[in-house]
This record gives C-alpha cells, structure tokens and sequence, in this order.
C-alpha cells in the first residue's frame, strides 16, 4: 500500500463533505491499525503499516490522481410541492500532491415530477483546492476553497459564479472518529421576481458533526448530523441524518456508499449516492 493512499483517504470522503483519517505517519493505514507507526516517508508498507520497500525521495513525491463515477438518487414529497425523484450520474476527479489538493466535479440529473413535466440537464459544477495539515498527533485539519460554476439552468437566474469556502476537523482515539465541519457559501444568484413568488437569494452556512468507526484499515463508517441554510430567504434550514461508508476493494479502487435522511420539509426525504473510484 503506497503512503500516498492516506491523501485519497482524507480528500476522497468529500461525499459527505468532511475527511475523516488520521495517519500520523503517512504511510496509508490508519494510527488505530498500524503496527509500525513511525515508517519512513519514502517506504511503501503492507497492510499492517510495515516497510516492505524502499522508495527513492524523487518518485515518492510524485502527485496523484483519482477518478470517482457516481450514481445518486433522491425523492422528495414536500407539502407544497408534487412528489419528485431524481436521478443523476457524477464524475469527480482529483489531483494531490502531498497535503494539497484540487478538484473538479460535475452531475447530470433527470427529474420526474408527479403531475408536472420532466426536466433534465447539468447541475452546478465545482471547481476547488483544500489543503489537510496536522497540528497534533491524531488531530486532522482541513481547509478548503471553491467556487460553483454556473452550469446548472433553470427560470430562476441560477446564472452565476458561487464561492465557498470551508474548515473540518477529525479527531481519532483508536478505532473512533470524531469529526465536524463548517462551511460557507457566496450565493450570486440574481433575484427572482414572478407572479406568485419572489425568490430572494441568500448566502448560506452549513454545519456537520459525527462519529465514525474503523473496522478495518479497509473499511470505514460512520454517521452524522448535517445542518444549512436554503439558499432562498424564507424557507426553513435543510436538516438531515447521513450514513457514510468507505471500503478500499484495493490499491488502486474504492467504493462509496452514503444515505441521507430528510429531518425538514426543506430536505429531500431519502438520498441515496453509490460511487466507484479508481486512484492511480
């Protein structure tokens, strides 16, 4: 297992918008599992965290990329609104060099409305950079910046360029983690004056907290609470409950399974997101 595994590891959970690993050491296998914790940098390691090989320092520093596809689905019944399903296809890609990160991601979605006509096309795409450091030992902080690029087209002026910005920590005591995480959106969206309704942008803040569980330095799951604005003033903040699971099938590919649940009117009622990476 290349030391590297520990970048895809702390920036391959953006599924749920928090990282969640620590890897004192950096050698890919988590502190709670590793039986040689303090591996050079330039050693490739076996499953248990010890050296096997010798790396030279020149391709040892060489970045690294992988590529996620997703396959998402989420319904919704609000009391206002027409029963909805959605379906959409993800593509993410990410390039790492040591701490530092960047990545572009972008979904195309299908809506079936009940009573109403079906709609498809692009969501909003995003383009970001984060970058993980470790102040203590076992200790993970991660700071991250984007922007949302308009490609998403509606009747609602969805037609500009949206920064975000945000911070997440993760804490590990043997096989449990602890993580929370903030962040902040500039909304640019023009105002929608109609007939009916007004649709007034806003920025918005979101929240995260969990707990997460190492079962085995290939699996890992965990849970949590997730908080934000809606980007509309006047309706209520989107609550939900996620569940969150990684399993590295081997060096190079991993799954990602998430569920949310609607805890507001605002949310979707069930989101169900499936992802097959590959990290080369």
């Amino acid at each position: 297992m290349n030391k590297i595994l520990l970048i895809l590891m702390t920036f391959g959970l953006l599924s749920s918008g928090l990282f969640a690993y620590s890897d004192s050491d950096m050698d890919g296998v988590a502190n709670s599992v590793d039986k040689c914790p303090n591996t050079p940098l330039t050693d490739l390691v076996d499953i248990n965290g010890c050296s096997i090989k010798k790396l030279s320092v020149k391709k040892a520093s060489k970045g690294h990329a992988d590529v996620i596809i997703g396959a998402n689905f989420s319904d919704s019944n609000y009391a206002t609104l027409n029963q909805t399903d959605t379906y959409s296809g993800s593509l993410q890609m990410d390039y790492y060099y040591g701490n530092f990160s960047l990545q572009a991601s972008t979904s195309y979605y299908k809506t079936t409305t009940k009573n109403s006509s079906d709609e498809d096309g692009l969501n909003d795409s995003f383009i970001g950079a984060a970058y993980n450091f470790r102040p203590i030992r076992n200790l993970s902080l991660r700071l991250g910046a984007g922007a949302l690029l308009p490609t998403y087209q509606t009747s609602l002026n969805n037609n500009n360029t949206d920064y975000t910005g945000s911070a997440s920590l993760s804490y590990t005591v043997a096989k449990i983690n602890i993580f929370g995480g903030y962040s902040y959106t500039m909304i640019n969206d023009d105002d929608v004056n109609t007939t009916n309704t007004n649709y007034i942008y806003q920025d918005t803040n979101a929240y995260s907290a969990g707990l997460g569980y190492y079962f085995t330095n290939k699996l890992y799951m965990s849970g949590a609470y997730n908080l934000s604005n809606s980007i509309y003033k006047g309706v209520e903040d989107i609550q939900t409950a996620s569940l969150y699971g990684y399993y590295s099938i081997d060096k190079s590919r991993f799954l990602i399974l998430s569920y949310a649940y609607g805890l507001s009117d605002s949310a979707s009622d069930n989101a169900l997101s499936l992802k097959v990476g590959y990290y080369f």
